[in-house]
């Protein structure tokens, strides 16, 4: 046996007024996710344990089987592993966003979806500007950076910035949560303030507003952590000897890394709605030919839900169905070695709310030929009915794979 597990980040949503009071899930054309549900069976995960933030991080990490209470150290070291930035003991790493504020309030956590090209040459800017022997700025993807400090304390509090949309930036500023942290508040908070000085005049900037586009003048460091103490899946499941991971974000592919899991690097994949499906289909196909575990993470519905646009939150449910898990199953469904499928999203991104909620998701397994359950769509209500019943996110990879 084969595993696979799709995962469409935020997939899950509230009911909504313009969709007749039904879900993103419940209104989506999704035939393929439907039917695995109706041969398969179904249930409700909570991803994201008490106590903790509902991010991608944590949820993504207890899908696949870890106890974030014992390994979680933070969404920047997890992307630094992927970047090729190595955490060294004594450094702490965070996710530094490049975002816009205006008039004083934080506009989005994106600078509007700047690209790479143009946020690398404000990190760059921002490293001439501000690095030093103790601070270094790390390029990512779009607006997801990295910021490395020798010496940082991470007991601070820092806000994610994709859940204050519309809100005044200086009351969230970072804050130590102990008194020894103070002088590592002191110091990210005065980064903050001093990328706003240097990047409002930025060339890049002035490109932006002239083309009618939202600047990124802002840093927005959160997340922080050190050096993650992960075993790798075959530790954790022995029958997993040779696995991969395919995404378009930084976090996810990080890890993977620690994971031990094969990194995919999928040419057109964006993290956005005009990812490249056809591309990510092929690359599960191969990528099953060889191994006995894919995860196929997909971020576009998670940033349509930030951006509370109901319709095209929509279309990349459906794209998802229509356009990644139906070509694999269609490429796969009469293999000799049957391959068995996981649909879930991590958390929800309710288009209404626009930032993540800790709401348990709904989740489908289909193996070939196993006794279904009586639940014949798949959506957060309807999976309720399951015979999976509620399951805590950190026993489904010993359901997935048992």
């Amino acid at each position: 046996m084969k595993y696979i597990i799709f995962l469409g980040d935020g997939m899950a949503d509230w009911p909504i007024g313009e969709l007749q009071g039904k879900t993103i899930l419940q209104a989506a054309h999704k035939p393929y996710m439907d039917m695995m549900a109706r041969l398969g069976c179904t249930g409700m995960l909570k991803t994201v344990p008490d106590g903790f933030v509902p991010g991608s991080e944590v949820a993504n990490m207890g899908v696949l089987g870890y106890d974030v209470n014992k390994v979680f150290e933070g969404r920047g070291v997890l992307e630094a592993a992927n970047i090729g930035v190595g955490i060294r003991p004594g450094q702490m790493g965070m996710r530094c966003n490049i975002i816009c504020v205006q008039n004083g309030c934080i506009k989005n956590h994106s600078a509007g979806h700047i690209s790479t090209e143009e946020a690398g040459i404000l990190i760059d800017a921002l490293e001439q500007e501000l690095g030093s022997d103790r601070v270094h700025f790390h390029k990512g993807i779009q607006y997801r950076h990295l910021l490395v400090i020798d010496g940082g304390d991470k007991r601070i509090v820092c806000i994610p910035p994709h859940d204050v949309p519309g809100q005044p930036f200086e009351p969230l500023l970072v804050k130590a949560s102990v008194p020894e942290a103070e002088p590592t508040a002191e110091l990210l908070n005065g980064l903050i303030m001093r990328s706003q000085q240097i990047l409002a005049g930025h060339p890049v900037n002035l490109k932006r507003v002239a083309e009618g586009k939202d600047p990124a003048n802002s840093i927005w460091p959160w997340s922080p952590g050190y050096r993650p103490q992960m075993k790798t899946l075959p530790e954790l499941f022995p029958s997993i000897r040779h696995s991969s991971v395919i995404s378009a974000v930084d976090l996810i592919k990080g890890i993977g890394h620690y994971a031990g899991m094969k990194v995919i690097d999928v040419e057109g994949a964006t993290g956005l709605f005009d990812t490249n499906y056809g591309n990510k289909a092929k690359a599960a196909v191969d990528a099953l030919r060889t191994d006995d575990f894919v995860y196929v993470h997909v971020e576009a519905p998670d940033e349509a839900g930030h951006e509370g646009n109901v319709s095209l939150k929509l279309r990349t449910v459906e794209d998802l169905d229509r356009r990644l898990i139906g070509p694999v199953y269609e490429a796969v469904k009469d293999w000799n070695e049957p391959v068995c499928f996981a649909v879930l999203p991590d958390h929800p991104t309710p288009c209404a709310h626009r930032t993540h909620t800790s709401d348990p998701v709904p989740f489908l397994i289909y193996r070939p030929g196993m006794k279904p359950d009586d639940v014949t769509c798949f959506d957060e209500d309807a999976c309720k009915s399951g015979s999976y019943g509620l399951m805590r996110g950190i026993d489904f990879m010993a359901l997935f794979i048992g």
